[in-house]
């Protein structure tokens, strides 16, 4: 976890954020300059941004949006005050509507990021300053304090070189809180076809298939919203085990970056909510998984039943069977 301290001041009306990272103080300017990058962790998990072009200049504005699994959004902005690369820059930071204009009933705020030099890498002390207690105590009621520790957490995948971030790891399971779990796997393959593997159903039965010795007997895919998805499986031969399959309706789709959708296993009322997103870098795609169940007892149960191990055998097959025989 970057994040050292978050800490309130009805004094000051300050709001301030430090967070320490391993990496040299212009690397992090960038991370927070960069559109791209700030894309990846700025909004926390479940709430992914996207940012216009960024002009460093004073006076210039960029917009952000900020998108729900159910697809709600929160929408603000940057106009930048003052610029010292790589040491500082400050912003007014705005609640805004999808059109820019300025939120009714929702703070403005002057921000400042300041990047300093440490013997293990950078620091970062991220100051919001409120015109008054209201306003403070607004923010932090809307859940600013876990929301910026959980998006700084994600800047570790950020700031290293994807494939030194991931490659060789496997399938990863982080367990975010209660009722949060984030699958993280690295393939060595284009987004457009990790996408197009996970959406296209001659693709889709090619590689999710779990451990050997299943098949799969139904693929019904989709990518319109509202629309509903189907997926079966049957053990072959003498493996062990009875069929099941997994129905979901898909909620929320931006080819080839985010599909958002619901899950319950055939026959189940159990539902959870599967946030997709698929990030590509130097040839290599980072698939995230954010999965949100309804319970802990629901997460613990399905995590136990060797869901990870499953989802690697079918990685691997994808990466075979699949990525493998696209290249030329």
């Amino acid at each position: 976890m970057p994040v050292t301290d978050i800490t309130t001041d009805p004094q000051s009306l300050t709001m301030t954020l430090t967070a320490e990272f391993p990496a040299p103080v212009e690397r992090v300017w960038k991370a927070f300059t960069d559109p791209s990058q700030l894309e990846r962790f700025w909004g926390p998990p479940g709430w992914p941004a996207t940012f216009g072009d960024i002009d460093l200049t004073v006076g210039a504005r960029v917009q952000y949006r900020m998108t729900s699994p159910r697809g709600e959004r929160s929408s603000g902005s940057w106009e930048f005050l003052s610029i010292d690369e790589p040491r500082s820059f400050e912003v007014i930071d705005s609640f805004v509507t999808d059109d820019g204009e300025p939120l009714d009933g929702f703070p403005a705020m002057r921000m400042t990021f300041e990047f300093h030099e440490t013997p293990e890498g950078a620091r970062l002390v991220n100051t919001t300053y409120f015109d008054n207690a209201d306003a403070l105590e607004q923010v932090v009621a809307m859940g600013a304090i876990e929301g910026s520790r959980m998006a700084m957490a994600q800047l570790d995948a950020v700031l290293q070189d994807l494939r030194e971030y991931a490659e060789g790891k496997g399938t990863r399971v982080e367990l975010l809180d209660d009722t949060h779990v984030r699958i993280t796997r690295l393939v060595n393959g284009p987004r457009e076809l990790v996408w197009r593997a996970h959406h296209e159903p001659d693709l889709i039965r090619q590689w999710m298939l779990g451990p050997d010795g299943w098949e799969m007997t139904e693929c019904v895919a989709t990518t319109t919203v509202g629309e509903s998805y189907r997926n079966s499986w049957a053990p072959v031969g003498d493996a062990e085990g009875e069929p099941f399959g997994f129905e979901g309706e898909v909620l929320l789709v931006d080819a080839p970056r985010r599909a958002v959708t619901t899950e319950r296993m055939q026959g189940m009322p159990t539902e959870t909510l599967n946030d997709l997103n698929l990030y590509e870098e130097d040839g290599a795609t980072l698939v995230t998984v954010l999965i949100e169940y309804p319970d802990k007892e629901t997460r613990d149960m399905i995590l136990a039943t060797g869901m990870a191990d499953g989802m690697e055998s079918s990685f691997q097959r994808l990466e075979r069977e699949v990525l493998t025989a696209a290249r030329p």
